[in-house]
């Protein structure tokens, strides 16, 4: 008995100490437990048109958006449309995306037009807000190629009115077909991979039909119409969506949805790659260097037209520019700076402005919605420029009624007096000036003398007869 108590009182002292070390695994779970970060969806916007910023905002954001383990991107839209190349950009992130696109034309009143009906299709998933919509897909053109084909004989049908034209007519000319025909296959690829409505899409290019959110649902253009973005959450809770290849089951109870909204980057380059403001770029840098070229040592006027001229150039890289239009411009410009060189009464000056006006209105090869010059922009740089090109010549035109007061033409005709008594070659007071002459007479002190040449820094001079001696 008495050995017992010892023992069994070191067994007790024994698990007292094991027990740390048996709670440790279970305290440790619950820590992993309470540091795991709460799911999130990320929230991105698009909002008007979709252009070079738009993408690059889109395509950071989303690997932003993947390296913090979001479950599901969300892009809230309202765009009229855009540029193709942006368009496919994006579209391609979306596919390649590893976590669920979803894609919600919202607020009320918003639409997902041209580009951004192809971007929804491209989703994962595509949801709307009533009173929203969507469609008129089809390319557009700076001007309708199919009416080139038109015989003169050919009258449109009156019964028609003016603004539809039949699928048929608006693809007459080839280039038009190849690239309708080659955004009816891309829509359609975008249908078929998201199990979506390939017919509608297809019209949507073709005949650039429309439709609301309502009846989107109804003829599975779409896969959910949410009231506002709780709603939205509440539908995708539990929902089965395919990502490459794999099902995957989205869980939004309690998730987190973190907006990224646009940075520093993606602001500078909205504003440098707007047509209006590249534009700009575009004449400040060439006014600039020709100003510094003009005035060499300027140094200002240098700096900032390279830098303006840079940031141009790089806003033209990812704009859709016409060629032809950029080259009218500069030759304008070249007319209008020679006019003021070699003066032309106006000739080379206005037709120089010509070509520029011509050059800028065509300079951006697109009709895409946000992506035009602007004319009244356009026409007060023409204006700006004409008055300034009237200032010029009537200033040359001054100049010339005026006598001439300095140079070769100055001196001819001018009287002075010989400083010495010479034959052939002395020195002589002229024009306030002392000059080296030379006469074919004999010439004494203080003798009038008129110059009749110049032949170098030598002037050749006569005596002014019947004159009496005078200091000039």
């Amino acid at each position: 008995m008495c050995m017992t108590k010892p023992i069994d009182r070191y067994i007790l002292l024994l698990l007292l100490g094991m027990l740390p070390a048996l709670l440790m695994p279970a305290q440790a779970g619950s820590d992993a437990i309470s540091s795991t970060p709460p799911a999130i969806i990320v929230q991105l916007t698009i909002q008007d048109a979709i252009g070079p910023a738009t993408g690059d905002y889109i395509e950071r954001s989303m690997d932003k958006a993947v390296d913090s383990g979001a479950k599901a991107i969300l892009i809230a839209m309202d765009t009229p449309g855009g540029l193709d190349v942006s368009m496919r950009r994006i579209i391609k992130k979306i596919i390649a995306s590893p976590i669920p696109v979803i894609t919600y034309v919202t607020p009320g009143g918003a639409r997902a037009a041209s580009a951004g009906t192809y971007i929804l299709y491209a989703s994962h998933i595509a949801a709307m807000t009533p009173g929203t919509n969507l469609g008129a897909a089809t390319p557009v053109q700076l001007f309708d190629p199919g009416n080139l084909d038109e015989k003169p004989s050919q009258k449109p049908d009156k019964s028609e009115p003016s603004d539809k034209k039949s699928p048929d007519s608006a693809i007459k000319n080839p280039m038009t077909q190849k690239a309708v025909n080659d955004a009816v296959a891309y829509i359609r690829s975008l249908a078929d991979m998201r199990g979506r409505n390939a017919e509608w899409a297809e019209r949507a290019v073709r005949d650039a039909v429309s439709l609301p959110a309502e009846q989107a649902l109804k003829l599975n253009v779409i896969d959910i119409l949410a009231a506002d973005r709780d709603d939205l959450l509440k539908q995708l809770d539990k929902r089965k969506i395919p990502i490459l290849g794999q099902d995957l089951i989205l869980e939004t109870k309690n998730i987190t949805v973190k907006p990224i909204e646009p940075d520093w980057r993606s602001e500078l380059l909205a504003v440098i790659t707007n047509p209006n403001i590249a534009y700009l770029l575009m004449l400040a840098g060439i006014y600039g260097i020709i100003f510094e070229f003009s005035n060499p040592g300027s140094i200002v006027p240098g700096t900032i037209g390279g830098i303006c001229l840079l940031l141009a150039l790089f806003a033209f890289q990812v704009l859709p520019i016409n060629y032809a239009g950029m080259a009218l411009i500069l030759l304008g410009i070249a007319l209008m700076v020679a006019e003021a060189f070699v003066p032309s009464i106006g000739i080379l000056g206005f037709g120089g402005l010509t070509a520029f006006v011509i050059g800028s209105i065509i300079l951006i090869d697109t009709d895409a919605p946000g992506f035009g010059i602007n004319i009244a922009l356009i026409g007060a740089v023409a204006l700006s420029s004409a008055v300034f090109l009237i200032m010029a010549l009537s200033l040359v035109f001054k100049s010339r009624r005026k006598p001439v007061v300095t140079g070769q033409e100055d001196l001819l005709g001018k009287t002075g007096v010989a400083l010495e008594d010479f034959t052939g070659s002395g020195l002589a007071h002229i024009h306030s000036e002392i000059w080296q002459v030379r006469t074919q007479e004999t010439l004494h002190k203080n003798q009038p003398i008129q110059v009749i040449g110049r032949e170098g820094l030598t002037l050749l001079v006569k005596s002014i007869p019947n004159q009496e001696n005078s200091h000039v």
